[in-house]
């Protein structure tokens, strides 16, 4: 309704400006001059119409953004080998992991220090799976190349040399 206005108001006062001065008076450029200014009244009443009948923007939920770490291992310091072993017992079938000397005595830390060895490992390249806590395959895997590539992998067979492999982790 208001835009009916609006615009009825705009071509009253330009047909009275345009009647008001003799049309002697008025050439070519002032005519256009005045259809460009009521041109223009039209124009801005539309869109000031139309800003009006819209809705008010609604503010966006945006779900936090968590930095999550990202551990990008350097380049192993020596060549990884796979060699299968159960660090701590001979391989046999059926022998898991978790019941090997390392892998009690990694057990037997806090969880912060075995997230903590784990992210060592990881710096050095040996390991790449999360930084849980758990003495998983992986874990055992790079725990165990760590120490071979020391020379100390038959420490790990014994309780006291598993607390120092850690522990030379742990710094």
């Amino acid at each position: 309704m208001l835009l009916h206005k609006s615009i009825a108001t705009a071509c009253i006062l330009s047909l009275s400006l345009g009647l008001a001065a003799p049309a002697q008076a008025l050439g070519k450029n002032e005519r256009n001059v005045l259809k460009g200014i009521a041109a223009a009244l039209i124009v801005g009443a539309i869109v000031k119409e139309g800003r009006k009948s819209q809705p008010a923007p609604q503010p966006v939920y945006r779900a936090p953004a968590y930095i999550t770490p990202s551990y990008s291992a350097p380049q192993v310091h020596a060549p990884r080998v796979k060699t299968g072993r159960v660090i701590g017992q001979q391989s046999t079938y059926g022998s898991g992991v978790n019941n090997t000397t390392a892998a009690r005595v990694f057990n037997s830390y806090t969880i912060a220090e075995r997230v903590e060895i784990q992210r060592q490992l990881a710096n050095i390249g040996y390991y790449r799976g999360s930084l849980d806590g758990a003495f998983g395959p992986r874990t055992h895997q790079a725990v165990y190349e760590f120490a071979r590539y020391a020379g100390k992998q038959d420490a790990l067979n014994s309780t006291s040399g598993a607390f120092q492999v850690y522990n030379a982790l742990l710094g």
